[in-house]
């Protein structure tokens, strides 16, 4: 199994950044610990990241084009705007779940709405980097038919 995990603008300031709502372990941990979680569970993980909306586009049809089961997707502030990055996960019929590490629903009014989530087969939010993966445990455990 194939998943790839793309995270948006910002997340790789994670441990930098706002440590009170994004937490205080380092983007580089959060996708190492997870890379050494899913490879004990036999998954391959890839981890990307890029501040720029259309390298995440590119990402997201790559998985398409390189036969990926799954992706996990933390749009950062595209969330709140970006119809393109929505459309590219509705394109490429992978499924797709969306993960914040604080819970959107509780934040400023303008982060509680998410235009890729209607794209997605669902979210998770709230819960830091075990946000991440409980995404994953959906692709090793849920059925998928």
């Amino acid at each position: 199994m194939k998943i790839m995990l793309i995270q948006g603008p910002n997340l790789n300031f994670t441990g930098i950044r706002e440590k009170g709502i994004y937490g205080t372990k380092s983007y580089d941990d959060i996708c190492r610990e997870l890379k050494e979680y899913a490879f004990l569970k036999g998954v391959e993980l890839e981890c990307f990241q890029s501040n720029c909306e259309g390298e995440i586009i590119d990402c997201i049809q790559k998985c398409y084009l390189e036969k990926y089961n799954g992706i996990i997707i933390n749009p950062g502030a595209y969330t709140h705007y970006s119809y393109a990055i929505h459309d590219a996960i509705a394109s490429v019929n992978i499924p797709t779940i969306e993960v914040h590490l604080s819970n959107i629903h509780k934040r400023e009014e303008f982060r509680s709405k998410s235009v890729t989530a209607p794209a997605c087969k669902g979210q998770v939010c709230g819960f830091g980097e075990y946000g991440y993966k409980m995404a994953l445990k959906y692709f090793l455990e849920a059925d998928h038919e």
